[in-house]
């Protein structure tokens, strides 16, 4: 039999009561008298842009966490990218770990959680950084699940050789077409319109960045992971909108140099 009781404060000596009607328990018997270990209560997740995620998803971000937690002092854990998406088309899952060090945590994750992690491990200082040089850092960020709640308001800041790595990366569409599948060309045709929107000085975000894609390329998103388009008329809108970003980053860095 157990009985759940509070210790009480006594003047002599402290004392827990317990009901005289009971089954059990008989006057004159020996009893432990141990502390209930009470449940921790379940630290609050924060959601931002994610509607619906999976209770499956849920459960195993929740088991990260706690593997996190037993080996590493950090910040926040952010968890972003195609495992937030609907369904399980997903091939990795994608954490932003804020912190000061690098644990080996990686293998761990892997094996109890049986998923592929792709881990970032960096400083606070660095992610503002990044927030407010690279498009694709305000993408990651844009539809994500925190541990912590985190606001981040920074203004965009022209870094020529970033932005013109990532449309070198874009390029990788127009001369590999054919052999790429389609979520390689939703994610560099994501690429392009990224930084395509973050040099005219728009907001970045997965919602903002997969409209003006319907938009430009007069395309479903589902079209495109499906490998289904028209190559010659996607092409030929592909390389027209490389060109007009190509051509306002070399406008943004002759102005900003003409100011200096």
């Amino acid at each position: 039999m157990e009985i759940i009781s509070k210790v009480s404060k006594g003047s002599k000596m402290d004392q827990v009561y317990i009901p005289k009607n009971r089954f059990g328990l008989d006057i004159g018997s020996y009893v432990v008298v141990k502390q209930l270990e009470e449940e921790k209560t379940e630290e609050k997740l924060y959601f931002y842009d994610v509607e619906h995620i999976e209770p499956i998803k849920l459960d195993i971000i929740k088991k990260i966490i706690k593997i996190i937690d037993k080996q590493y002092t950090y910040e926040n854990a952010i968890f972003t990218g195609s495992f937030l998406e609907d369904g399980f088309n997903f091939n990795d899952i994608d954490i932003v770990l804020i912190g000061k060090n690098k644990p080996t945590i990686k293998e761990e994750i892997e094996n109890r959680i049986g998923i592929k992690a792709h881990i970032i491990f960096i400083d606070n200082k660095s992610l503002m950084k990044g927030l407010s040089t690279d498009p694709i850092y305000q993408m990651m960020l844009s539809k994500c699940i925190a541990k912590k709640r985190f606001i981040y308001n920074v203004k965009n800041e022209i870094n020529y050789k970033i932005l013109d790595l990532h449309l070198l990366k874009s390029k990788t569409l127009i001369d590999n077409f054919d052999i790429l599948d389609g979520n390689e060309k939703y994610y560099l045709t994501r690429n392009l319109i990224s930084i395509f929107i973050y040099v005219k000085g728009k907001k970045i975000g997965k919602e903002a960045v997969d409209n003006e894609i319907k938009k430009t390329f007069d395309v479903d998103i589902k079209t495109i992971k499906q490998n289904s388009l028209d190559k010659n008329k996607f092409i030929k809108r592909y390389k027209e909108v490389y060109k007009k970003t190509f051509d306002k980053l070399m406008r943004l860095i002759k102005d900003g140099a003409e100011q200096k």
